[in-house]
């Protein structure tokens, strides 16, 4: 196999994307004494900066409740793979999200989570500009293993993609 190099000059066709986050130091400053609801309700608020991968994907929380979360996104270009289509990778990152911050809202002060799995089916195709609702749910939390999972839609209400996983709970 030959390594190729990549292209890095600009083409008549080329496009960039600035991406910006707040020091993550931060926000785990900001989770101290916050149950796990408290802490996700301040990010939406915006007391407190979202988390940077939530920020170079370009989603949003936009709502929790006890075992749910709910995020947007609307992918561009960047994310596009080989075929023009949005890598399911991206996809994928965001049922993780949605599902963990699930969890995440029914956990104490101190506690936090941490995927052990994660089983995605994709549905349908995304394209650029494509909005979609994540919308994670706990199927069960324990005192040290969760289970949820999570749905993906497209703006006019197609499922795209549905992913279960198993989370470790770390507890203070």
């Amino acid at each position: 196999m030959t390594a190729t190099k990549l292209q890095t000059r600009p083409t008549p066709a080329h496009r960039s994307k600035l991406v910006s986050w707040e020091d993550p130091a931060e926000l785990r400053a900001g989770a101290a004494g916050r149950s796990g609801r408290e802490f996700l309700e301040a990010i939406i608020a915006g007391e407190l900066p979202p988390p940077p991968m939530v920020a170079l994907v370009g989603a949003q929380l936009l709502a929790v409740g006890d075992g749910e979360a709910l995020f947007a996104c609307a992918p561009d270009e960047s994310t596009y793979n080989p075929m023009g289509i949005v890598h399911g990778g991206l996809l994928c990152t965001l049922l993780d999200t949605a599902a963990g911050c699930a969890v995440h809202s029914l956990l104490p002060a101190g506690a936090g989570f941490s995927s052990i799995e994660l089983k995605v089916s994709f549905l349908a195709p995304l394209h650029a500009g494509d909005r979609i609702e994540v919308h994670g749910s706990v199927l069960r939390l324990g005192g040290r293993v969760a289970f949820a999972e999570a749905h993906a839609r497209h703006e006019r209400g197609q499922l795209v993609g549905h992913a279960t996983t198993t989370l470790a709970i770390t507890r203070p």
